[in-house]
């Protein structure tokens, strides 16, 4: 009998739906997961330095670089004129987004020059050495500047419309018009911005990118460089996270890293940072909703008209795709009868805003929820019982379809809702706590209940794809790859599960590789919730057709029919022999069966006319729901979350563990956006947040002090994703909209929950105190 792959291994056939460990959490936790900063430099390697702009907008006069090239180690200084290519870098298209300026800058940080020096100390002394003249223009840094300025749209915006709500609004006796402020959020990725090129012959070039959409930046370096996608090979084993910031932000770092290699022809690598990171790239949008709700004495909403208008930055970048999903989320959990939504994607004189978790989704939905708590506060009802008046109904209800007209099918917000309302005890504590804020002077406390539903799928169509690679080795190893990439939120792991189930083999046999354009092209972006989706779909697709070859060469060898051949743990049933399944695997190679295949995976079903906002967007919807319970000091402003309960729907999880730690991580990183973490430009359109000592994240000990995460263990997808699974990225991300729900009812609770507090976000203590003090005063 063949020798086992891996000695002494855990047993973990069939491993799909199993709770296993992350593939490099061993690693992580000891520090010998190899990043890029961590691949030893060949001989010669060279590093990069950004030179950029100190104003917001200016015209460049004369751009001064002489003391640069003369610094110490400077081996090459690279403008916009040693660009062999596009100096393009724009994600979308739309040529707005040089790769370094040429005849003026449009925000304070943008990337003019980049010095190549011997050292990284060097490039980055050297690149504050050079004298610019400027001639200043008009700025504005905020979504009311570029309302004022009448600033253009860096993007064509977007309406949804269903029903009549011009003529409906008028109609129920009740109405409300409001506003809401919602602050963007910086990525703050443990791995910052990195990219390592090494030349190779004729026009070829290596680049290690940590980048959650290796082709683009490989579409993107050929673009700079002037020549073909083939001569460009991108690397990615592992990014120390992402979330959004490297789905468009890598681009800069790999082209200036690509152009300099090749120019120099000699290895470059750019690492900025944290400062020039936070500077240079692209954070979550801030948005103003401004909102009209009309509604009857229930609470049941009638009509809604909302504009969410987005500080964009200086080019397009990802704000067309992120207001129209943030549209798309306008909705939250709620059946509106009568409904326009318009977007506002303004240009303004700020780095470009850029993908981050959730892609507009939060904003959107947090608009929605604002709408329920207006409507709550002013009929002196419970919000919960506003929300559940309002949630989507059944299918045949009439309360079924969104404002884009696709039919929401597959709701069940309301049983997790109801599930969740009862397992925390919500209505005894919401009960509790109004008692014991008539008798505390100074500490309030407050509970909110809010629901998640998430659509899930890119709107582009044409993302929706993905492909896979697998290969069987004689000895019954078995190696993968993808398109999808890994920033710590266990893909590799999921898809390694999916391709050890099909063969019913340990994961242990599964080998998971960097993911590489030179294996599988035209992969899109790792983003919108679907890389288990995609990817698993793909490989799965690739190991049956493998799989399939065997049980075809077991009915001839063995003269059985397929029904005869069954993938037991680790080995195959074979009428009435049992044959190990690397036994069966080198057979197979002795009689020339093919044990390689590519695999391919497109979503069925999505479509989308934009223009006429109509379509069926999403797969399918992703749920959840959170109770969290706060108090806040009255004197300062402080808070602290005392708990939270979460129930979540994933379907069936294709890994519970990785999925729990998913959703508790974007529960506090959801936490953080709407509590502790503000963007603060200065009058000069310089970014003063750009440090850890200025831009709070939270922190282990701003975790809920009770914190408890279900997944909804009854839930399958109702549509075939692989093993009936659903995404679980970005939807529990708005769990965290509980939170801010809950401190608005601590507050509200100082004028005896008469008045809607209108918090907006982030609600830091500066701004809870700021309510408190208001609400006094009435």
């Amino acid at each position: 009998m063949d020798k086992p792959v891996a000695e002494n291994r855990t047993v973990t056939h069939g491993a799909m739906h199993v709770a296993l460990r992350h593939d490099s959490a061993h690693k992580h936790v000891t520090g010998s997961a190899e990043y890029i900063d961590d691949i030893p430099e060949p001989a010669g390697t060279l590093h990069g330095a950004l030179g950029l702009s100190d104003r917001a907008h200016a015209e460049l006069l004369s751009v001064d670089l002489d003391a640069v090239r003369k610094a110490a180690g400077v081996i090459a200084v690279l403008t916009a004129q040693d660009v062999p290519g596009f100096n393009d870098i724009a994600s979308t298209g739309q040529h707005d987004e040089p790769l370094l300026a040429e005849k003026d800058v449009r925000f304070h940080g943008q990337p003019i020059f980049a010095v190549i020096a011997q050292t990284r100390e060097q490039a980055r002394r050297a690149a504050r050495l050079a004298k610019i003249d400027y001639r200043d223009l008009p700025h504005w840094s905020d979504i009311e500047g570029a309302i004022e300025a009448g600033s253009a749209l860096v993007t064509q915006p977007m309406t949804l419309l269903r029903g009549d709500p011009d003529s409906e609004i008028d109609k129920p006796p009740l109405r409300i018009r409001g506003s809401m402020a919602i602050g963007g959020q910086e990525h703050f990725y443990l791995e910052g911005q990195i990219a390592f090129a090494m030349p190779g012959e004729d026009e070829d070039v290596l680049v290690w990118s940590s980048t959650q959409h290796p082709s683009e930046i490989q579409h993107m370096v050929a673009h700079v460089l002037g020549i073909a996608n083939h001569a460009v090979e991108v690397r990615t084993r592992r990014m120390g996270g992402g979330f959004g910031g490297k789905e468009t932000q890598g681009n800069l770092f790999a082209c200036l890293a690509a152009l300099a290699a090749k120019t120099l022809k000699r290895p470059v690598k750019f690492r900025p940072d944290r400062d020039e990171d936070m500077v240079v790239t692209g954070k979550r949008h801030d948005f103003r909703v401004d909102y009209d709700v009309a509604f009857d004495e229930e609470g049941r909403i009638h009509a809604v008209d909302s504009t969410y208008a987005a500080r964009c930055g200086w080019s397009a970048d990802l704000s067309g795709p992120v207001t129209d999903r943030a549209l798309f989320h306008a909705d939250s959990s709620y059946f509106y009868p009568h409904v326009r939504l318009t977007s506002k994607p303004l240009m303004t004189h700020t780095v470009s805003n850029t993908a981050f978790r959730g892609f507009g989704g939060p904003q959107g939905m947090l608009g929605a929820e604002r709408i329920i708590e207006e409507i709550a506060y002013a009929l002196g009802k419970d919000p919960l019982d506003v929300r559940k008046l309002n949630f989507y109904g059944a299918p045949g209800t009439g309360r079924t379809t969104t404002p884009y007209h696709q039919e929401v099918q597959d709701s069940i917000i309301l049983r997790l809702v109801e599930e969740l309302e009862a397992s925390s005890d919500y209505r005894t504590r919401r009960q509790a706590i109004v008692a014991f804020n008539e008798t505390s002077p100074v500490i309030r406390k407050g509970i909110a209940l809010t629901p998640v539903k998430f659509g899930i799928s890119f709107t582009m169509t044409a993302y929706n794809q993905a492909g896979a690679l697998v290969h069987v080795y004689q000895d019954g190893s078995i190696h993968l790859n993808h398109g999808g990439t890994e920033m710590g939120q266990g893909l590799y792991t999921k898809v390694a599960q999916v391709v050890a189930d099909t063969f019913n083999v340990d994961i242990e046999r599964v080998k998971i590789t960097a993911t590489t354009t030179g294996k599988v092209p035209n992969t899109s972006a790792t983003a919108a919730s679907s890389g288990s989706d995609l990817n698993g779909m793909a490989a799965y697709d690739a190991a049956r057709q493998i799989r399939d070859r065997l049980v075809d060469f077991a009915c001839r060898q063995w003269q059985v029919g397929k029904d005869d051949v069954e993938f037991l743990p680790n080995r195959v049933r074979i009428g009435a022999e049992i044959v190990p399944f690397d036994t069966l695997v080198r057979a197979a190679y002795y009689d020339r069966v093919h044990l390689s295949a590519a695999g391919f995976y497109k979503t069925p079903k999505i479509h989308w006319d934009r223009a006429a906002g109509r379509g069926h967007p999403f797969y399918y919807f992703a749920y959840g729901a959170a109770v969290s319970e706060v108090s806040i000091d009255t004197l300062t402003g402080e808070y602290m979350v005392d708990r939270t309960d979460i129930l979540h729907d994933v379907g069936k999880s294709l890994n519970p563990a990785i999925d729990i730690g998913q959703v508790e991580g974007a529960f506090v990183q959801g936490m953080g956006w709407l509590t502790t973490e503000e963007l603060w430009f200065d009058d000069k359109g310089r970014l003063r947040t750009h440090a850890p000592s200025t831009y709070k994240i939270p922190l282990a000990s701003d975790r809920p002090r009770i914190f408890n995460v279900r997944l909804a263990g009854w839930s399958q997808n109702a549509e075939p994703t692989i093993g009936r699974s659903k995404a679980v990225g970005e939807p529990p991300f708005m769990l965290a909209i509980s939170v801010l729900e809950a401190i608005s009812m601590a507050v509200a609770s100082i004028a005896d929950y008469s008045v809607c507090p209108k918090l907006d976000a982030p609600a830091t203590p500066e701004r809870v105190l700021m309510a408190v003090e208001r609400l006094k005063a009435m």
